[in-house]
């Protein structure tokens, strides 16, 4: 009588740490995929702070394809090349660097056995346009893929939102101010045409 209580309580205690192993999260079999790929990132985001492009180059696909924010799209190295050199010609340069890097939501979303990925988030640029220097929030995603055991970015696109944005805040803003002083001179010359005595109209009196 003693064995029979003994043998299920034996038997509860096994299923019991069975369930327990069981709910514990398993290792991440691509935690080393994860630091190769936020290594990737912290390097992009150092060539692109320095200008460098060879150094970008470096870490993207042969036929990677870049969308910014105004639409341009970039396709392979050299166009990305010229892209830049076009940039640093002006008398001032469009982006001046991050405000915030560009920091993911989540870890890399992995595909096809760990060779192939997504991952988004966010990043705020410093832009020098319309003559000021603005602090754009931005959102962009990224397909990255491993080749010969390296990791490689071969998409990006990033964007702002058109409907709330600093650029066009000011533009609404400058755009106020305009119309008070449209307002104020239509007066002003409205009041300076009613103070203009009338000519006499007609020939001399008979």
């Amino acid at each position: 009588m003693h064995r029979s209580i003994r043998f299920p309580a034996l038997i509860l205690a096994l299923l019991f740490q069975l369930t327990v192993l069981h709910a514990q999260p398993a290792a991440d079999a691509y935690e080393q995929d994860h630091v190769e790929l936020r290594a990737l990132k912290d390097r992009l985001v150092e060539g692109i702070n320095k200008g460098d492009i060879d150094a970008i180059n470096a870490d993207l696909h042969p036929n990677v394809v870049i969308t910014w924010q105004d639409g341009q799209v970039c396709k392979g190295h050299e166009s990305l090349r010229q892209f830049y050199a076009n940039m640093m010609g002006r008398s001032k340069k469009t982006f001046q660097g991050y405000k915030v890097p560009p920091t993911a939501d989540e870890k890399t979303i992995l595909y096809s056995g760990g060779t192939a990925g997504v991952v988004y988030g966010k990043s705020v640029g410093r832009f020098f346009l319309a003559g000021q220097e603005i602090e754009v929030p931005n959102r962009w995603t990224a397909t990255v893929v491993k080749e010969n055991g390296k990791w490689s970015l071969a998409s990006y696109h990033v964007s702002m939102n058109v409907l709330d944005n600093p650029l066009l805040n000011g533009i609404k803003k400058s755009s106020g101010v305009i119309a008070v002083i449209a307002l104020i001179a239509g007066g002003l010359i409205g009041w300076l045409v009613g103070r203009r005595k009338p000519k006499a109209i007609g020939g001399p009196a008979l």
